[in-house]
């Protein structure tokens, strides 16, 4: 054996006993430091206080679940798309394989990626929310987060819902190099339908840190940008912008409290109070003047289960029941189920035009739901000096 082979040897027995120590100390894990001025914090205490040092009142850092947990009545989150999870497509390998980072991530955190998604209650208010989670390689957005909040922004457009992206990242993963860079194209772009199209309000809420992609996409294009206090929020790592620029930057560059100085937030917003702030928004944001009804302009309707079939049934039959003036014409299923029955006239099939009947409009309908994919689009067409507004469904697909 050579003397570089024993030395390394020996350095890996050394690691290895020092994390058996470690993982058999009882005391691990109890006590942390915080990072603004380094006082000595019980942990359990810590996070009975929401993760705010008690010296300072600097806010530390939460995981996605923390999050959940503090904004999202009790009983009321329904998660989505948990079983989303990332792959390897470039092989990256750097020190360690992108796989292994992954797999170690994985058993670290409890998630399969840097993101929770689902749907809640803040204080009786259905939202849809994205929760960000740093300890997850660095909150790096990926294939997957990318996917996640675009499938969660589609789900917000469709039902109605208010959007909440609690974001801390440290920008998009170098690991899946070009494929995480798209995610912030495709995230702007259901967000523009979201916005423009649907003029539904998504708030994003910014958290220490928040750079790179992410601040260069969703983390700034909501229509209120809320932070907490002290917050790292920026593109560029400091020391990179002094090097290019050749110029000695503030102090307090790149914190909450310079950005809203500069117009970039629109509230700085205490932890402690950052669930009223949200459900006083919403609440203000309903009962705002000069709001126009949005439309989706297009759409992928894929194929509805038997549980969301019977679930629609039954929203049906209520409407049914309920006087023609108390019914709210933004109401998402009923919506749904009337756009989709006037495909029957549209559709250039034949085979589907026997096997429609159009006496009943639920069962036609859903019939029609569960069983097919079907790509639509909302046009307006000028027709004499005006806009004739109309639903086409342009394709079905993937007929079972």
């Amino acid at each position: 054996m050579s003397m570089l082979a024993w030395i390394e040897d020996q350095r890996k027995m050394k690691h290895t006993q020092k994390k058996t120590i470690v993982a058999s100390d009882g005391s691990q894990g109890l006590w942390t430091r915080c990072d603004n001025c380094g006082v000595i914090l019980y942990v359990k205490h810590l996070k009975e206080n929401q993760s705010i040092c008690f010296g300072c009142g600097y806010h530390l850092q939460m995981n996605s679940q923390e999050r959940i947990d503090h904004l999202i009545d009790i009983g009321t989150w329904r998660p989505l798309d948990e079983i989303l999870s990332p792959c390897d497509p470039l092989e990256f390998c750097d020190q360690k394989l992108y796989t292994e980072r992954l797999k170690d991530a994985q058993e670290k955190t409890g998630l399969q990626d840097a993101i929770q998604t689902g749907t809640g209650m803040i204080d009786g208010i259905p939202v849809a929310l994205a929760a960000m989670d740093f300890n997850f390689m660095g909150g790096s957005m990926g294939s997957v987060v990318g996917e996640k909040i675009t499938r969660l922004i589609e789900y917000a457009t469709q039902e109605g819902l208010t959007l909440i992206i609690v974001c801390a990242s440290g920008g998009a993963r170098m690991q899946e190099g070009i494929l995480s860079l798209m995610q912030m194209a495709k995230i702007s772009a259901a967000l523009q339908v979201y916005q423009s199209h649907a003029n539904l309000l998504y708030i994003s809420v910014l958290t220490s840190p928040t750079t790179g992609g992410v601040t260069a996409s969703f983390g700034m294009l909501g229509d209120l940008i809320f932070a907490e206090p002290k917050a790292l929020i920026g593109f560029a790592g400091r020391r990179v912008i002094e090097q290019t620029l050749q110029e000695q930057l503030p102090d307090d560059f790149q914190t909450a409290e310079y950005l809203l100085h500069h117009g970039l937030l629109d509230l700085i917003v205490p932890r402690f109070f950052f669930k009223q702030a949200l459900s006083e928004t919403i609440n203000f944001y309903k009962d705002a003047p000069f709001k126009k009804r949005g439309v989706i302009p297009y759409g992928l309707q894929r194929p509805i289960s038997f549980l969301t079939e019977e679930k629609l049934r039954r929203k049906w039959y209520d409407w049914q029941k309920t006087p023609s003036d108390k019914i709210n014409p933004n109401t998402s299923f009923r919506t749904l189920l009337t756009s989709f029955q006037t495909i029957f006239d549209v559709i250039e099939d034949e085979i589907l035009q026997k096997r429609l009947k159009t006496d009943n409009v639920i069962d036609d309908t859903l019939g029609l739901m569960s069983k097919q994919e079907i790509e639509w689009r909302f046009l307006a067409k000028k027709k004499e000096e005006q806009f004739d507004k109309k639903f086409f469904f342009e394709s079905v697909i993937n007929d079972n």
